[in-house]
């Protein structure tokens, strides 16, 4: 059992305390040292240094000053150029005869030496490699960052952005997911973060030298703005500190820089699975919510109770807000697609050859018709693909139902789910007793009947009438409006909820009018035939609900038989 030479010198103080007639030679047999060393812990209750002996003189004393000229001589040479241990070595051993060293040993005296070097050469200004810790002022500064993170969308992993501004004194941080890094994503991710904080920093923002800001880094702190990031500064009325390009910038605004890699380790480990970035987004804001009862290292309060203290400091909002989106105004191809960005969408075939006013944002791009809304995607960042919606090509469709099996637009319903078992077997039963253009015709028209008719009330028809061998779609329309009234409104509503907006989603006006625009900004993914219509073409006769109306009323009996010939 190991016992320290401390302990040792307190046992035997304590047992000469306790006996004074206890010999040195006891002592040294009861604990096993010799007496020398019992004489010294009468003498000191502390142990003694233990003498370092004096270091051996290295072999390279004879040569260090010569190692050290090498050494100073490489801080100005090329970096390729500048000795290696061995060529060291070599030079020892022919110009001063020197064999006595070995490779280790000068390899230990060069690491050493070296950086001691560097250090002479710079005057020891080795202090301004560290940081010096500042002290925030509650509402007048804030971070700015973005941060790769990858997702698990609709099924699919795609790599996304975080967004997160985050305010220096509090800590109190806004995180919001986008597709991409775009000017629209960072105009949004502001709006976003002060319409939740309730206010604008005082003095500055913090960011690096990010594209949607930054057209040209000029000296110092001088920047070449784009002229729409500096017509949103002084929308909202904040200014702009830029950070110093390279690594050294990222320590000026350490505090975001910290805060987007924890907030992902801690919340988006593993990838979220979502069906879309508005979903995601709502999660995000809950999780920010909940952290305000989070403290930051080093601090004795919460960030909600410092962030209360900041939050009547902050700058007052403007009254209106600000539009994040940009205008297009793209031509419609005679594919039904419009090309936004190296990017393809499709719009309503009655558009083919005439331009339509796009509005691109940071998840969704809408395309209008005058003040309504005709379209509505999700944003795509890969250039060259594209995303069709069948509804958009229903007329061209019934006048070449042989390209509807091949179709792009029927491809991406189905992988949404949009074209359902249901309408797959409407199909395969249409084509058996009509034939394969006859039976594609039918289901086109059972399709467009979705454009009038609530999604589900259109699947409970088509099942009724597969389940007593019918393929009639005059028949699917009837059992369509029968389920529409068999359906309490209540749950009507909740089935909105769940499959999305209702079928006159795209009727509604402007969505850029205040009220509209949140609403129509929390969907993110298009769910084809269920939750598209478009307005009524005069070019497309639609099926005429009318006669279904009729058929469906029931006759009052009047208690009196008309005969046939005579007045009433």
């Amino acid at each position: 059992m190991y016992r320290s030479r401390e302990w040792i010198f307190e046992r035997i103080r304590r047992d000469r305390r306790l006996d004074p007639a206890l010999s040195g030679r006891a002592l040294a047999l009861r604990y096993r040292v010799s007496r020398n060393t019992v004489a010294k812990a009468l003498a000191s209750p502390v142990p003694a240094k233990r003498k370092k002996p004096p270091p051996r003189p290295s072999v390279l004393e004879p040569v260090k000053p010569f190692i050290d000229a090498i050494l100073r001589a490489d801080l100005d040479a090329p970096r390729k150029q500048r000795h290696t241990i061995d060529r060291v070595l070599q030079r020892l051993a022919g110009e001063h005869d020197f064999e006595l060293d070995a490779y280790s040993t000068v390899l230990d005296y060069v690491a050493r030496r070296r950086p001691e070097l560097v250090l002479e050469a710079r005057e020891g200004r080795r202090h301004l490699e560290g940081t010096v810790p500042q002290a925030k002022r509650p509402g007048e500064e804030a971070e700015v960052g973005f941060a790769d993170v990858w997702l698990d969308l609709a099924g699919q992993r795609r790599k996304c952005v975080l967004f997160t501004l985050r305010l220096s004194y509090s800590g109190k941080a806004v995180h919001r997911v986008y597709a991409t890094a775009s000017q629209e994503a960072f105009f949004e991710g502001h709006v976003e973060a002060f319409e939740m904080l309730g206010g604008v920093p005082a003095v500055h923002i913090r960011y690096d030298n990010l594209k949607p800001a930054v057209k040209l880094v000029l000296f110092g702190r001088s920047r070449t703005e784009s002229a729409r990031w500096a017509a949103f500064r002084s929308w909202y009325g904040f200014s702009a500190f830029y950070c110093t390009p390279g690594e050294e910038g990222a320590h000026e605004k350490r505090g975001v820089e910290h805060e987007g890699g924890r907030f992902r380790r801690t919340h988006l480990v593993p990838p979220p699975q979502v069906e879309s970035l508005a979903e995601l987004n709502e999660r995000l804001a809950a999780i920010d919510a909940a952290e305000d009862a989070r403290h930051v290292h080093g601090r004795p309060t919460s960030i909600g109770f410092d962030f209360e203290q900041e939050r009547e400091l902050l700058g007052v909002l403007p009254a209106d807000g600000y539009d994040c989106g940009i205008d297009l105004t793209p031509v419609v191809h005679r594919n039904g697609r419009i090309t936004v960005r190296q990017c393809y969408y499709s719009v309503p075939a009655k558009f083919i050859g005439t331009k339509v006013r796009v509005k691109l944002r940071a998840n969704e791009l809408w395309v209008y018709d005058g003040r309504q809304v005709v379209a509505r995607h999700p944003r795509l960042t890969r250039r060259y693909t594209f995303h069709d919606i069948l509804d958009h090509y229903l007329e061209i469709l019934l006048v070449k139902p042989g390209a509807f099996a091949g179709a792009s637009a029927l491809a991406q319903a189905r992988a949404e789910g949009g074209f359902t078992r249901t309408h797959e077997a409407l199909w395969a039963a249409a084509k058996q007793k009509t034939g394969d253009r006859e039976g594609t015709r039918m289901l086109i028209e059972v399709l467009l009947l979705h454009r009038q008719l609530p999604a589900d009330a259109v699947i409970a028809g088509l099942t009724t009438v597969l389940r007593v061998g019918s393929v009639s779609t005059d028949l699917v329309a009837i059992e369509a409006r029968k389920a529409m009234e068999n359906t309490e409104p209540d749950a009507c509503d909740d089935l909105d909820d769940v499959n999305g907006p209702g079928l006159d989603a795209e009727h509604d006006d402007d969505p850029d009018r205040p009220g509209q625009d949140e609403a129509a900004g929390e969907e993110a993914k298009v769910i084809s035939l269920h939750t598209r219509r478009l307005p009524p073409d005069p070019r497309t006769a639609l099926p005429d609900m009318a006669k279904y109306d009729r058929l469906l009323t029931p006759v009052k009996d009047t208690g009196t038989t008309k005969q046939k010939g005579t007045s009433a």
